[in-house]
């Protein structure tokens, strides 16, 4: 869904908004599973396409969460989940994108 923003940009749908009126600041979390291929493309675009998002007058951070089908990830994931609240490490994300991915192969390949 869009959100509504200080000025008119084309990318204003993140997948996760975390809004924290305390410390005024504003997380955008943008989920990605590719190909292990892209997962550096797929980062960097993720970055760029938020750098100019301004949401209610506060700080505004865009936070890729990029992880390869078969588990592959940057060295500078776990950077980026420290800064989102929670414990996060990113073994758990791999772990979990991986787990996902073989589920899919198991229904596609069980039919």
């Amino acid at each position: 869904m869009p959100v509504n923003t200080d000025r008119t940009i084309g990318a204003n749908r993140p997948d996760i908004i975390f809004h924290d009126k305390v410390k005024k600041r504003c997380l955008l979390i943008d989920v990605a599973v590719p190909n292990d291929a892209n997962v550096s493309s797929n980062e960097a675009e993720k970055i760029s396409k938020y750098k100019d998002m301004r949401m209610w007058h506060t700080k505004t951070r865009a936070i890729p969460v990029v992880v390869g089908a078969l588990g592959t990830a940057r060295l500078g994931l776990q950077k980026y989940l420290d800064d989102i609240p929670g414990k996060e490490r990113a073994e758990q994300v791999q772990k979990i994108a991986l787990l996902d991915t073989a589920h899919i192969l198991r229904k596609f390949l069980s039919t």
